[in-house]
């Protein structure tokens, strides 16, 4: 009997182990990326080439069929410890 409790107790203790595996992963962001826009990138006729955005320097990019009020890229902080670059851009 003795061992079929060490099976039942080693089993119980896999299964608890796995469940938190899975959990931790779960809770891991999976954006920790970086993305690196490389050599002639446009976007809405604007120059990106050669930027970095990771979770610190972000970027918002709106395109426009018709010209955007506020045309433009601009810094703002996100209020965490970051800065996003916000741009509002027609559309070529």
């Amino acid at each position: 009997m003795k061992s079929f409790d060490l099976a039942v107790a080693v089993r119980s203790f896999g299964a608890s182990i796995l469940a938190a595996t899975l959990l931790v992963a779960t809770l891991v962001p999976a954006a920790a990326g970086e993305v690196r826009l490389g050599k002639n990138v446009h976007i809405g006729g604007h120059d990106f080439s050669n930027q970095t955005f990771d979770s610190k320097h972000r970027a918002r990019i709106y395109l426009y069929d018709r010209k955007p009020q506020k045309e433009g890229c601009a810094w703002r902080s996100d209020g965490h410890g970051g800065r996003v670059k916000i741009c509002h851009l027609q559309r070529k």
